[in-house]
């Protein structure tokens, strides 16, 4: 295990945004900026998971886009919204790409929408996995600084949860108050 934790409290999206923007400022040059793209373009995969040589393993595939999980996690940890509460502000951040504002350097290729039926099967994905499936591993985590208002996930910190808990009752939330789609 690592002494130290880095990354704590630092979602994916975020890092991704600040690759872009230490890229448009250019201020390591253009070798730096080319390599850090060629972070940016590589796909995320899931860690100590073997696989074939050549098999390509997707995160994003398995657990869902990354957009959507950093937005659930900080809405949960935050303000601690409820699954349903969650997709109902999901679904008016991202149910059309073309409105509102996106960071600059944001490829426009990448800049996603999700139906409502996406919405709440990432939601399940997610409160799935957030609530019964990994509190066991921040219980064990190492120390680190907490660098956003979002909230961190240290079992020192914002988030205090058994390690043992079901998320029944956030799947229940979600099968009566959020549409099908």
């Amino acid at each position: 295990m690592s002494h130290y934790n880095v990354n704590a409290g630092v979602p994916k999206t975020l890092i991704q945004h600040l690759i872009r923007w230490v890229i448009s400022a250019g201020e390591f040059g253009e070798k730096v900026g080319e390599v850090l793209q060629s972070v940016l373009d590589t796909e995320i995969t899931p860690e100590l998971i073997p696989t074939g040589e050549e098999e390509l393993q997707s995160s994003e595939a398995k657990v869902g886009p990354f957009a959507l999980q950093d937005f659930s996690l900080f809405q949960v940890l935050r303000y601690g919204f409820r699954p349903s509460k969650i997709a109902f502000l999901a679904w008016h951040a991202w149910n059309d790409a073309e409105r509102g504002n996106w960071p600059p350097g944001f490829p426009k290729s990448e800049r996603p929408s999700y139906s409502l039926a996406e919405i709440r099967h990432w939601l399940q994905i997610f409160v799935q996995r957030f609530y019964s499936f990994s509190q066991f591993k921040r219980s064990a985590l190492p120390n680190g600084p907490k660098v956003s208002h979002g909230g961190a996930l240290s079992p020192r910190g914002d988030w205090r949860a058994p390690s043992d808990m079901s998320a029944r009752i956030w799947l229940d939330q979600i099968d009566r108050e959020v549409p099908k789609g």
